[in-house]
């Protein structure tokens, strides 16, 4: 009986424990599951992402700092989220790297990306019209086509 119990006040905390990493971003931001499925896209990996860093205690890499996760807070596993902020906070710089096919913003968003920084400026280059449809194109619009361009 003793021993039920024990392990029901364990399993209890366990749950509290991951509950607030889980708020941090809904969609398995960081974790072993956002590690293992990164990169993919829709409700079938989200659900996986999410059950993956259930199963595997989150809370072991927001404490320790591991599988994306950093104990400052800052949630580090979604590399589109990464890139968002980077052109959030540096768009008119973007815009000028990509006119000129080079820059620190592109290789700041290739090696987020994990691709060669060259071919990405070389390809924001050619698809600025693409990219700056106008002067008032949003970030969240910006970095899916250039997320769209690194994959390309």
């Amino acid at each position: 009986m003793k021993k039920n119990l024990l392990l029901s006040a364990v399993f209890a905390a366990a749950l509290f424990a991951v509950a607030p990493a889980k708020a941090i971003d809904s969609t398995g931001g960081c974790g072993l599951g956002s590690m293992a499925w990164r990169g993919q896209s829709g409700i079938i990996p989200q659900v996986l992402a999410m059950t993956t860093n259930g199963i595997f205690l989150n809370t072991i890499g927001v404490t320790l700092g591991t599988s994306g996760c950093d104990p400052n807070g800052r949630v580090t596993g979604g590399t589109g989220k990464l890139v968002l902020a980077v052109i959030e906070n540096n768009m008119e710089q973007f815009a000028m790297d990509a006119s000129a096919g080079k820059g620190e913003t592109i290789d700041t968003i290739a090696g987020l990306l994990e691709v060669d920084s060259a071919e990405l400026g070389a390809k924001a280059q050619q698809n600025f019209a693409y990219l700056f449809t106008d002067e008032n194109v949003e970030a969240v619009d910006l970095t899916l086509k250039i997320m769209e361009l690194a994959q390309a």
